[in-house]
């Protein structure tokens, strides 16, 4: 069976997703009998596996690291009466595509970062390249699958009047999809070469700290933590929580131990051995279920200092110790009173 024909790839102008298409073997009319599908793999230049699509269709559109040269290849692959219920393959056709580059590599930005906000916001920061020259203008785009065309962010991030991030809100609808960013700049006499990435969101997600944390101490020593999830909009069956405690240390640093990771909000932990348990901390990130990664979130206050059966002891005596002393001196006064009394004659007790 002959190989497919015309392979092409377009650029519609999507950040990095690419239009691939070709035309059937010049020969697909004589196989009435047979099934005629393909075999369509493609990758970026440096990857090590091919991804691998099969199909009857002449055209797809996928998502590439326009950093690097985009790569495909497609065969016809035949099978039915005709080849005996046997598959038969053709030769493979080949095509690749590179954005024609500009500028120094050094001429992208650096430390390009993003961090999705409780779900609700995308931010994203760079700095300028060594090589930007002053008044460099930087401007971020992005793409998703439901948008008809690249857009610009319209909320950006400066520092001295140079764009170093932007602000993307309203994000819904790019959850679980790629999201294609092109940072690029422009500057008199100046080539600078953009930056191309390709993100998902809900495995930058950060949310904020739990909310709501309560400490307790039961009668049988066993200490109890409870808390909330964060606000925002982080679906709560997407977090999981990590529990620390710390031992009382005086004057030096507290030793941080984990000693639970769970999706639950509470968490009761026995204080064997009178143990000098002083400190709870608990924070927050997007579990397994929901994400491949994340980052957690900021700790709950640092400390919540938790009183010891010791502690509790002395504040019992405390006031059983005044009470005491009280009546003692009140005694005492008393005997005084009656020592310097006439004998014979009652005291009087003022009153007012």
């Amino acid at each position: 069976v002959a190989p497919p024909q015309d392979l092409q790839i377009t650029d519609p102008g999507l950040l990095g997703s690419l239009d691939i298409e070709w035309k059937p073997p010049r020969n697909v009319q004589t196989f009435n009998e047979c099934t005629v599908k393909y075999r369509f793999e493609y990758r970026n230049t440096g990857d090590r596996d091919w991804k691998v699509i099969f199909t009857r269709k002449l055209k797809f559109r996928v998502g590439f690291d326009l950093s690097r040269t985009a790569e495909v290849k497609v065969q016809t692959l035949l099978e039915g009466r005709c080849t005996n219920d046997v598959e038969v393959q053709s030769d493979w056709i080949y095509a690749t595509f590179q954005v024609p580059w500009q500028g120094k590599l050094e001429s992208e930005v650096r430390n390009f970062h993003c961090i999705y906000h409780d779900w609700e916001y995308l931010k994203c920061t760079w700095q300028p390249s060594r090589l930007a020259p002053r008044g460099v203008r930087y401007g971020l785009y992005y793409w998703y699958e439901g948008l008809d065309h690249a857009v610009q962010c319209d909320d950006y991030i400066q520092d001295h009047g140079i764009n170093i991030g932007c602000m993307l809100q309203n994000l819904t609808q790019a959850e679980y999809k790629d999201l294609s960013i092109c940072v690029n700049g422009s500057a008199a006499a100046t080539l600078l070469r953009p930056l191309y990435v390709t993100l998902r969101l809900h495995n930058l997600a950060k949310p904020s700290p739990p909310k709501q944390m309560v400490v307790s101490v039961s009668a049988s020593e066993e200490l109890h933590v409870a808390w909330s999830p964060p606000g925002g909009e982080t679906p709560p069956q997407c977090l999981e929580y990590e529990v620390q405690l710390a031992e009382d240390q005086g004057e030096a640093k507290a030793a941080w131990a984990s000693v639970s990771t769970q999706m639950e909000t509470a968490l009761t932990i026995s204080r064997a051995n009178q143990s000098r348990i002083s400190c709870v901390r608990v924070r927050g990130r997007t579990n397994i279920f929901c994400a491949d990664q994340g980052f957690w979130s900021e700790w709950t206050q640092e400390c919540f200092s938790v009183s010891r059966k010791e502690d509790k002891q002395l504040f019992i005596l405390i006031p059983v110790i005044l009470s005491l002393s009280s009546s003692l001196i009140i005694c005492i006064l008393i005997g005084q009173c009656k020592k310097r009394s006439p004998a014979g004659k009652p005291l009087h007790a003022s009153v007012g």
